[in-house]
């Protein structure tokens, strides 16, 4: 008796002039050539035990063919859609016992041996239709060659197949445990923590795993190719298969032409045009996360949005035969974002506020009285500051604020006044902020455009430093101060000092130099001088100078580091 799979090489050799070398576990056992472009050319070969990635064109069924050699041999048979749902049916079809022709030299027997295969529909042992990955398992199959036959009638698409007699030994796919689903052990308003039981593949059989969890918006996924044809469809196969071990040339045959619905003959062996190029299918950018964490079965996703349903999927995949098995997929909505408490201002009266880096704070004004302006009185105290101020919903006024600011904004009857306060994006922000409608009584001190503090170098000694700053046409207490500083003092040390919200109250008395009033008429006029005395010699010091208002509130000006001379 001649061996089958030798019969099916003589089924399918004199078909065509080209030859391809098909992938088999046993190169010198299955060397195939297979040549019929009018039957074949959407067909292929399985290799025993190595998974096939191949391509789909819509309504145009793909064959695949392979041999069973014995009676009562194990069968295993998975095939796995990507990016859209299949139908796929295994048949059987007996082969003669013996080939014909042999030793003959007559073809002709041979020539009715392949229409026959050709012509018979078998026997259906399995068929199926959906998206999900599914099995076809037999212990004891019979000989004869087998079928495959799939088809998408949805849409052009790719797919993935693995057959093996030896089930047992192989274990291509990683198993899963007897618990499979993916759990949320913690849930936030930007994080969620998944966590899933270990696979066996790696606790019991010692192989090399690891495990990706994919998040996205839109569904769960039932295959990790089904991921990656999402993530890139542009692709048609998400990876280049490796020559001679897991794909079938057949499977390239096709790679970048758009599908052709004709009706005519699709020819393979013609280089495509240029203009062709690779066909791509017009899809929305998809937002899908991929994230490969080695062998650990706990993981927190971040940087979530709140208030929004998100699907994870964990896979665990095999990294010696690249192969995955999907977890049963989870979803959950993460929390809402902390509702704003809004801050009532009241009339004249000053409100500390505090807003974290990037962060906003919702303030509110709702005089108890008819008026005709409101006057709002800001004092950012460290970094720049947005406000926008908005009247019954209309935007009245939207500026960066820096030191003190005042803007007068004209009244309603009734009205009531949001006033929304955003961080810099550098640091956090404090201020005070005072709104009222009889701005006569505002507690803060007029200040001048120019709040430096300026040295005089000539008038340096050993024991004193000459400073001057510049006043208004109100008069106003002044009262300054000294530390001593390391000489190495820099910006950043500086920053921290620079919080004009701190009042003289926070410093100690014998920082103290001096306190006095004065203002003048002539803003030209309005600068006054105070030498520093009691330095030590070759000394840095920090000078603080602060503006106190009628209503007890201060404001620094900006500080000014000073050295006395070494040698006099």
């Amino acid at each position: 008796m001649v061996p089958l799979h030798w019969c099916l090489l003589w089924l399918l050799l004199p078909l065509s002039s080209r030859t391809q070398k098909l992938p088999t576990r046993d190169e010198e056992l299955f060397q195939m050539q297979i040549r019929d472009k009018a039957f074949f050319h959407d067909s292929s070969v399985i290799p025993d035990g190595a998974e096939i990635s191949s391509y789909l064109f819509r309504d145009t069924p793909k064959r695949y063919f392979f041999v069973v050699e014995e009676d009562n041999t194990p069968l295993s048979v998975t095939v796995t859609p990507c990016d859209a749902p299949l139908e796929w049916k295994l048949s059987l079809q007996e082969l003669p016992e013996e080939a014909s022709g042999e030793g003959s030299g007559d073809p002709e027997p041979l020539e009715q041996q392949r229409q026959q295969i050709i012509n018979e529909e078998g026997t259906e042992l399995f068929s199926y239709k959906g998206n999900d990955v599914e099995y076809f398992i037999s212990s004891s199959s019979p000989s004869g060659l087998y079928q495959l036959e799939l088809l998408s009638t949805e849409k052009d698409t790719h797919f993935k197949v693995y057959a093996t007699t030896t089930p047992e030994s192989d274990q291509p796919y990683p198993e899963l445990p007897y618990d499979p689903r993916v759990d949320v052990t913690s849930l936030g308003r930007t994080t969620v923590t998944l966590a899933w039981k270990p696979s066996p593949t790696a606790s019991l059989l010692k192989q090399p795993i690891q495990y990706c969890v994919v998040i996205n918006r839109e569904h769960n996924f039932k295959s990790l190719c089904a991921v990656e044809a999402k993530v890139s469809a542009d692709d048609a196969f998400m990876m280049a298969p490796k020559p001679g071990l897991d794909f079938s040339p057949f499977d390239f045959a096709h790679f970048g032409f758009p599908s052709d619905n004709s009706g005519k003959e699709r020819s393979f062996l013609a280089k495509p045009s240029p203009k062709l190029g690779r066909h791509v299918y017009a899809r929305p950018k998809v937002d899908i996360q991929k994230i490969c964490i080695g062998n650990k079965n706990i993981f927190t996703v971040s940087d979530l949005k709140p208030d929004t349903q998100y699907y994870f999927d964990v896979f665990v995949a095999n990294s010696n035969s690249n192969t995955s098995t999907a977890y049963v997929g989870t979803f959950a909505r993460t929390k809402e974002e902390a509702k704003q408490k809004t801050v009532e201002l009241k009339d004249g009266k000053v409100t500390d506020v505090f807003v974290k880096r990037k962060g906003a704070k919702f303030l509110r004004f709702a005089p108890v009285s008819s008026h005709q302006k409101v006057t709002f009185f800001i004092h950012s105290c460290l970094d720049a500051i947005q406000i926008q101020v908005r009247r019954d919903g209309k935007l009245l006024l939207s500026q960066n604020v820096e030191g003190i600011r005042q803007f007068q904004l004209r009244g309603k009857p009734k009205a009531k006044y949001l006033i929304r306060l955003k961080g810099h994006k550098k640091g956090a922000s404090m201020l005070k902020i005072l709104a009222t409608t009889r701005p006569s009584k505002q507690p803060f001190p007029s200040l001048p455009e120019d709040t430096r503090i300026k040295a005089f170098d000539k008038l340096r000694t050993c024991s004193s430093a000459t400073v001057a700053w510049l006043g208004t046409q109100e008069r106003n207490k002044f009262c300054i101060y000294k530390k001593e500083v390391d000489d190495n003092y820099n910006e950043d040390q500086k920053k921290r000092e620079q919080n004009q919200c701190l009042g003289p109250d926070t410093r100690k008395k014998s920082e103290k130099v001096l306190c006095k009033y004065f203002h003048s008429q002539n803003l030209q006029k309005a600068v006054t001088t105070e030498t520093i005395k009691g330095l030590l010699p070759g000394k840095s010091y920090l000078l603080d100078v602060y503006v106190i208002g009628h209503g007890g509130h201060s404001v620094k000006y900006q500080s000014k580091v000073v050295k006395t001379r070494k040698f006099c």
